[in-house]
């Protein structure tokens, strides 16, 4: 299925990590103007420079996703430079592991600002336009741990299932305005960070996925755009599994 999109302008938070870059080429080749936000500008220009050399033309803005007002602006900015925003992925995110009874206030704060409360903050600012111009796509990218929960995880689990909570209420609020959001929930992916885990670890990790590996990060960018597509409209407040099996609900 050849997929298009041409024109359409996609935001795709934390564009810059592997997963996120993964996503942003997808979108691009199936014709998107592509914008992703940064806190680091110069590891941000690294970025767009490393893409441009690879024909991608990646627009970059900043913002910190757990500042409401830095995400108005950034909105702001990018509708003005590339057009109103058609299509978000909600892909920014962290991990600050450790057991629960040694888990400080400051490690549960960070997770669930970063990953959850960005949500709302960059979405809160480009719905509206969505549902008023009759047409839009919503992807928050959670993940396995959300579904399944996991040891040593409490806050990111905590903040990846708040992700699916919010989908499926604002799924509700906007679906008879064109507009659709779902959840994408990776299982294991073969990250640079995951490559680096211990090949032991690794191995018991990939003992427990059916498929007998790891995903790839252009699995997710393509899930990603399917969602985006017109293809996927009747899809809706769903919580997508890409986990190779691993947990099946």
């Amino acid at each position: 299925m050849d997929i298009r999109l041409d024109g359409k302008v996609a935001l795709v938070t934390g564009g810059y990590g592997a997963i996120g870059t993964a996503m942003c080429k997808a979108l691009a080749d199936s014709g998107c103007k592509v914008a992703s936000n940064y806190r680091n500008r110069e590891k941000a220009e690294k970025w767009q420079a490393q893409c441009r050399e690879e024909g991608y033309e990646f627009g970059i803005y900043e913002a910190d996703v757990t500042d409401f007002d830095a995400c108005g602006r950034m909105a702001e900015a990018i509708e003005k430079e590339l057009g109103p925003i058609d299509i978000l992925v909600n892909n920014a995110g962290m991990t600050w592991d450790g057991s629960f009874r040694k888990m400080t206030r400051e490690q549960w704060d960070t997770v669930i600002r970063t990953n959850l409360d960005s949500v709302f903050n960059v979405t809160r600012h480009i719905a509206p336009g969505m549902t008023e111009r009759g047409w839009g796509r919503i992807i928050n990218v959670s993940s396995i741990n959300g579904q399944k929960g996991q040891f040593g995880q409490v806050n990111y689990s905590a903040s990846k299932a708040g992700m699916h909570g919010f989908t499926m209420a604002l799924a509700q609020e906007v679906a008879r305005k064109g507009v659709t959001v779902n959840t994408l929930s990776p299982g294991y992916i073969a990250t640079e960070m995951v490559m680096k885990v211990p090949q032991n670890i690794l191995d018991q990790v990939i003992a427990q996925i059916p498929v007998g590996r790891l995903g790839t990060c252009e699995e997710v960018a393509a899930a990603v755009v399917f969602l985006a597509s017109e293809q996927a409209a009747f899809i809706n407040g769903a919580n997508i599994a890409q986990n190779g099996g691993q947990h099946m609900h």
